[in-house]
């Protein structure tokens, strides 16, 4: 009974607290009047430090792709951006959105020295107009991004150069005549400008500012419209109506820009106060899942906005864009199914997606991804090596962006809340220091391996007691949650914000456990997905890596390498569920999580020390064992695996026991399942 009243209060407490006068955070700048006040308030870039799993995946990050990519690839290495003579446009800034956050999150001096030689020539290039970069860039775009990165440098360095140059560009944005055209990346990507310009107004709060983002909004393309009356709808994917192009229409289904855009109304609600753009938001996310949603959170495009079939692919620009409108919105509404969706891409198909030693990736994944090759796919508008894990498989837009996933995943796994507390957004290993209360800095250590395991401990580090409220978050997915702390039990149920309001003393522990039961969630053709907490699995299948040359130049540089992989084991199973008993047959089996948290037994590992590739030995960090079937028939076409068959199925052949794995530690997989109807062997499953 104590711990149901306890519950009640808590929730009292944060709906009264919406009802009241505003209350502003003392230690963090939140939206200050007019603007609507934000749930909750991001925390500068190194306030929070990866550690465990986390920490070793960007490691491998910064041994990888993102920690010597300017050492060699062109676009990089001559980048205009840095001084040089090559690409003026995106690529330079996308680079840096992903190596910033990671070089002061992993305290890496060589990293960061990195930063210094881009960063330097970009802050020298301001001009008295306010414009920016190389002298042969006349496009907005890339500035946006660029925005972005010197407003994580200037939080991770506090170097007012960074802040002088952001200035001066809204200066220039204000005085100007609006240049947004829809049939451009300027265009239909505007309001990408609104992040750096929020941001802005909270640090100066100058209201010419609101004045040159209300501008943008209103002379750029209407994502909110667009969400209102969505297009591209199953009926449109029947008809092969969605427009594969790059002309205006086709930019509207255009999978990164729609990634992208889900925040857009979401970042303007913020100024107008309406509501219709807050639902704008959740409508769009809804829409997306039921017309184009794939298995790990995420929705088709390749490149082109593709359907609901598992053989589709998902660009991966469009998986890291979708993370970070997610961690934006977060901010803003709070709402816990944003966390939820955004544990889903992070776990999955970000992974899923690379190399566990990050030195290849693909533009796009499948769910069913049983071959990887250059031969030629259904692609909507991709070309044939899309799938290949290497270099630049098809557009190099992917190998300039793609760093910044894991970076700012780690950047917003807590943040701040109006009350002057710390709100735990989602799970993973990792060191979080802030202020709260009245100035008080505490540290809490974050030890688990969620989200392999369920087990959370969080303790409290503080030079004197301080009281200040720890928000905890229930996945909506979890059954009832036990949060144990100071002698005393909360308990929380699915989708609800656990608040804890305690005066904290130095070596507080908070520990939980977050329930990791199997469920399984139907697909297309009735097909079922397995589940195990936020991780999707995936049919593990045996697997050769080919090392190949394209037509393009990967430059042998260490680890840059362009693989195929072939399967060398069957793949059609069905599985066997029970629908009365849905854990019959299953069994979990937890191993040790490695310095490659997503790698499995078999895949190609470099060695920075041998200068050579070798097989990793080490089995997944999660295996689970399960009754399966062979689907006679079901079998490759167009080089992918065929849509699955309707679901249930007849049962053809002999009971067999698979393995599966987590979807991002599978480069080859089976993640949407045909299901054998049991009640056709009734004498088996009894």
């Amino acid at each position: 009974m104590k711990n149901i009243l306890i519950t009640i209060i808590s929730v009292i407490f944060i709906l009264s607290a919406g009802c009241t006068s505003r209350i502003e955070n003392k230690n963090y700048k939140g939206n200050p009047e007019p603007l609507m006040q934000n749930a909750y308030i991001k925390l500068p870039l190194g306030s929070i430090k990866p550690e465990g799993w986390l920490k070793a995946q960007l490691e491998a990050q910064a041994a990888g792709l993102t920690g010597k990519i300017d050492d060699f690839w062109p676009d990089l290495k001559n980048s205009a951006w840095r001084g040089g003579t090559g690409d003026a446009w995106e690529r330079g800034p996308y680079f840096l959105d992903g190596l910033v956050p990671l070089a002061y999150q992993l305290d890496d001096e060589r990293l960061k020295e990195k930063v210094k030689s881009w960063i330097e020539p970009i802050l020298a290039s301001s001009r008295d107009s306010g414009w920016y970069g190389p002298l042969k860039n006349t496009d907005r775009w890339p500035l946006a991004v660029t925005n972005k990165v010197l407003m994580q440098y200037y939080e991770a360095t506090s170097d007012k150069r960074a802040l002088d140059v952001i200035i001066k560009y809204f200066k220039y944005i204000h005085g100007t005549p609006p240049d947004w055209a829809d049939k451009e990346w300027r265009g239909v990507r505007a309001m990408e400008n609104a992040v750096t310009g929020y941001w802005l107004y909270r640090q100066t709060g100058e209201e010419w500012i609101l004045e040159a983002i209300e501008s943008i909004q209103k002379n750029s393309s209407d994502w909110t419209k667009y969400y209102e009356n969505f297009p591209w709808d199953s009926a449109a994917m029947a008809d092969k109506k969605i427009p594969l192009n790059w002309k205006e229409d086709g930019l509207t289904a255009h999978v990164v820009n729609n990634a992208m855009a889900i925040k857009y109304p979401g970042l303007w609600y913020q100024q107008s106060g309406d509501e219709k753009y807050k639902r704008a938001v959740f409508a769009g996310i809804q829409k997306y899942n039921r017309y184009h949603g794939q298995a790990g959170g995420r929705f088709s495009g390749d490149e082109h906005l593709s359907g609901t079939t598992p053989d589709r692919g998902t660009e991966l620009c469009s998986v890291v864009e979708y993370m970070y409108s997610l961690e934006e919105l977060y901010a803003i509404f709070g709402d816990n199914s944003l966390a939820d969706r955004l544990e889903l891409l992070t776990f999955n198909a970000l992974p899923g997606t690379t190399t566990p030693d990050m030195w290849a990736h693909q533009y796009d994944q499948q769910s069913n991804q049983v071959l990887v090759s250059d031969q030629k796919r259904n692609w909507t508008s991709n070309g044939d090596k899309s799938n290949i894990y290497g270099l630049m498989p098809n557009f190099a837009c992917c190998l300039a962006n793609m760093h910044q996933g894991w970076p700012k995943f780690t950047a917003g796994l807590w943040m701040a809340s109006n009350d002057n507390g710390l709100v735990a957004v989602a799970y993973s290993p990792c060191v979080v220091k802030a202020k709260v209360a009245n100035r008080a800095e505490v540290t809490i250590i974050e030890e688990t391996e969620y989200p392999f395991k369920g087990f959370v401990k969080m303790k409290i580090s503080t030079s004197k007691p301080v009281k200040f409220p720890v928000y905890l978050r229930v996945p909506g997915w979890a059954e009832p949650m036990a949060f144990n702390f100071k002698n005393k039990t909360m308990t929380g149920i699915a989708g609800q914000t656990i608040r804890m309001n305690e005066k904290w003393e130095d070596g507080d522990i908070i520990t939980f456990r977050i329930p990791m039961n199997i469920r399984y969630e139907r697909r297309y053709n009735n097909s079922a997905s397995v589940l195990r907490g936020p991780l999707y699995f995936s049919l593990r299948i045996e697997k050769e890596y080919k090392s190949v040359k394209l037509n393009y130049d990967n430059f042998g540089y260490k680890g840059s390498v362009d693989w195929e992989i072939h399967p060398l084991s069957p793949w059609n199973y069905g599985l066997m569920i029970d629908p009365a008993r849905k854990e019959r047959g299953i069994q979990v089996i937890e191993n040790k999580v490695t310095e490659y948290p997503f790698a499995d037994k078999g895949d190609m590992i470099w060695s920075e020390e041998s200068g050579t590739y070798y097989p990793w030995q080490k089995d997944a960090a999660i295996i689970i064992t399960a009754r399966a079937m062979k689907v006679p028939g079901w079998a490759i076409k167009d080089n992918s695996a065929d849509i699955p068959p309707l679901s249930p199925i007849k049962p053809e052949r002999s009971i067999e026991i698979v393995q599966l794995v987590p979807y991002g530690s599978a480069k080859l997989r089976i993640t949407e399942f045909p299901v054998i109807d049991v009640t056709m062997i009734e004498d088996i499953i009894r």
